[in-house]
């Protein structure tokens, strides 16, 4: 039996829908195609092939849309997708009777009296390479299915109102085989499995309107070329596939789309069989599924994974999210044990952790990778702190440390820099306490930056951070072979100064931030706090957790996560819209955050251990979101009042990785 998803749409289906639901396949690499139901591209992020090429190129659009139209027998076009040219967006109904994932790969139905045709599109693992299959179930004998790419060769997240003419692409042709040549990019190389031709006969959409973009105050119109179609003769019962590729004809050619499917579905079902036990629930294997889309192999970094493999070791990371984002140090430390320990993939956890570990620079790890570039970015107070936490989780879940024989030296660096001052104002103060702050720069997760504003400075003595620093030391202590007093004598002053400095006694609550930039504290109640309860060596006393957690329930917890602020604080804002200005100023002052749930249940077990099922209750409306949105995914954000729309990425590493883990434990603690 393959797992699968399936939604329906019944006769008198909104077309809004079909625009409105996302669809993602990856590729191992960072590439990926995603778009909507009905081929509609919405986002400049939408397309059917964005490889991930090596610097200086990064992530690349080719193919932002395909126009496709079956032929009926009377000879009539029925489109199959559509762009839209204006503000109008009259959307179209297309034959679409069902849409469904088959071990995590999409698939859509349409249906046209006796006709039946199914489509599926998949990308070659570690290769910038997609397949799309059209395969006629029902109806004559054959069909003529018209087929026409639309280009844009540009960077993911550059404008889509890029000029572009059809005399810029030159187009290659050997015995059915074809190559478009586009300025400097890497060539386009495309052929269809049944030999037919392409017709070189090109086209131009002078405005095609992206209407996310509009909301999200970006370009939202560009224009796409085309060079010419396919007329593809589709036969009853027999697969029909057209294969494009920014890879070599001989890497192409190697995975062919007779095989491809086959190949990919053994890859899939192999890492259900890894994660063992956790798949027995049909939720978790659409998640473990999913969880593979984020863990990758950096191939935009193409010179650190050719040093890498010259010492004897891989590179591994967790792209943070799709459609935007890259590699980021604290999100992948976070995601770390949902998305590949609890799957069963700790080989590449290890692989992980060193390829970090070999960015290590003045005790900290980077904060992310700008998107094709080999360096970087180190402003973050707390990735290399989650770090000590994800060997920590690596550890008790693989029962290997070994792993320590190469990175405790790094860790005890880290250590050394924090207590001695490093980067960013980060240090250790008099009082035990960490502290960070540089005008300007933001530091810790909520991290939201417009121009020179810095929405959310948070510089001084952050919670979180000081959770983060107290449970590095105790397990520093916990890991030295020789016993080592400097850990304990600095645990012990952090561990006295937080209760003595962070009690909020009015609230009952932590303060956020004690020692800010004006010398005070801030009283915002936010869901930092929790990692004061909720980490291995929780650094708040005990007496003090159902407080703590009764206000985070109150004020902060809904459906699909915490919020960032209280809806009494004046700064809150219960939507995540409008331009960049207004969506930032609103990210962390409010906005909710699925990841939240996975420290909310990990200190509503501390606080209530015999109630699993009630925290497992908190879970249901995130797993419900797998049918919406990114089908078989869950967002980075949601607004914080009622519909909870979902926002930002459409799917979010953290997100999947909490809900995993969270899963799992409110599942070990009902037995």
């Amino acid at each position: 039996m393959i797992l699968s998803r399936h939604i329906e749409f019944k006769e008198g289906t909104k077309p809004e829908k079909f625009t409105s639901l996302e669809w993602l396949v990856t590729n191992g690499l960072g590439g990926f195609a995603s778009g909507t139901l009905s081929g509609t591209p919405m986002r400049k992020h939408h397309g059917l092939l964005i490889a991930a090429l090596p610097s200086p190129y990064g992530r690349t659009m080719t193919i932002p849309f395909a126009e496709e139209n079956l032929i009926l027998p009377e000879s009539q076009e029925l489109p199959l997708s559509y762009v839209f040219s204006n503000e109008t967006m009259n959307p179209r109904n297309i034959p679409l009777v069902e849409f469904r994932q088959e071990l995590g790969l999409p698939v859509w139905r349409y249906e046209i009296n006796d006709i039946i045709l199914e489509k599926r599109i998949l990308m070659v693992h570690l290769q910038n390479t997609v397949h799309i299959t059209y395969q006629l179930l029902s109806g004559p004998s054959s069909l003529l299915l018209k087929w026409r790419p639309y280009l844009q060769f540009r960077g993911y997240e550059q404008s889509v109102n890029l000029e572009s003419s059809s005399q810029s692409y030159v187009v290659h042709a050997r015995d059915n085989y074809y190559e478009i040549e586009h300025l400097a990019f890497p060539r386009l190389r495309f052929y269809q499995d049944k030999n037919a031709g392409f017709i070189l006969t090109s086209d131009h959409l002078p405005i095609v309107y992206y209407d996310i973009e509009k909301n999200r105050g970006y370009d939202f119109l560009g224009s796409m070329e085309s060079p010419g179609y396919y007329l593809m003769e589709l036969e009853l019962n027999t697969p029909a596939t057209l294969v494009f590729s920014t890879e070599e004809w001989k890497k192409i050619q190697a995975v062919p789309p007779q095989i491809a499917p086959s190949i990919e579905n053994y890859r899939r079902r192999n890492l259900l069989r890894k994660a063992g036990s956790l798949v027995s629930k049909k939720v978790m294997a659409e998640l473990v599924l999913s969880a593979d889309n984020f863990i990758i192999t950096p191939y935009t970094r193409m010179t650190d994974i050719i040093l890498m493999q010259a010492s004897g070791e891989e590179a591994s990371t967790i792209i943070a999210g799709y459609p935007w984002f890259t590699d980021w140090g604290r999100d992948t430390m976070i995601s770390l044990e949902g998305l590949v320990l609890l799957t069963g993939r700790g080989k590449e956890a290890r692989t992980i952790l060193n390829t970090f570990s070999h960015y290590i620079k003045d005790g900290l790890i980077p904060n992310m990778f700008p998107d094709g570039e080999n360096q970087g970015l180190y402003n973050t107070a707390d990735a290399s702190l989650w770090f000590f936490h994800a060997i920590d989780r690596y550890i008790d879940l693989t029962q290997d440390d070994s792993i320590l024989e190469d990175l405790y030296p790094k860790l005890l660096g880290i250590i050394q820099h924090h207590i001695q001052g490093t980067l960013f104002g980060i240090k250790v103060d008099e009082d035990g306490l960490l502290v960070q702050g540089q005008e300007g720069v933001q530091l810790t997760w909520m991290d939201a930056k417009v121009g020179d504003w810095v929405v959310t400075p948070r510089r001084g003595k952050a919670v979180e951070l000081n959770a983060l620093w107290y449970n590095a030391l105790k397990l520093m202590d916990k890991w030295a072979l020789n016993k080592e007093p400097l850990f304990q004598k600095y645990a012990e002053k952090c561990y006295e100064s937080f209760n003595k400095r962070f009690w909020y006694e009015s609230g009952g609550y932590l303060f956020d931030l004690v020692d800010n930039e004006n010398s005070s504290s801030d009283s915002a109640l936010r869901p930092n706090q929790l990692f004061a309860i909720s980490l291995r060596f929780p650094v708040l006393e005990p007496k003090k957790w159902e407080s703590v957690l009764k206000c985070v329930r109150e004020e902060l917890l809904t459906p699909f996560g915490l919020r960032t602020l209280s809806p009494k604080h004046p700064d809150y804002k219960s939507c995540y819209d409008g331009d960049l200005r207004a969506r930032d100023a609103a990210y962390h002052q409010g906005t909710v955050w699925p990841w939240l749930i996975g420290p909310y249940i990990d200190v509503w077990m501390k606080v209530y251990p015999n109630d699993a099922k009630l925290a497992r209750s908190f879970l249901k409306e995130l797993l419900d979101s797998l049918n919406e949105n990114c089908v078989g995914s869950i967002s980075e954000i949601f607004d914080a009042k009622e519909p909870y729309l979902a926002r930002g990425c459409f799917a979010q590493a953290w997100s999947v990785a909490e809900t995993i883990r969270a899963f799992v434990k409110t599942e070990k603690l009902k037995d």
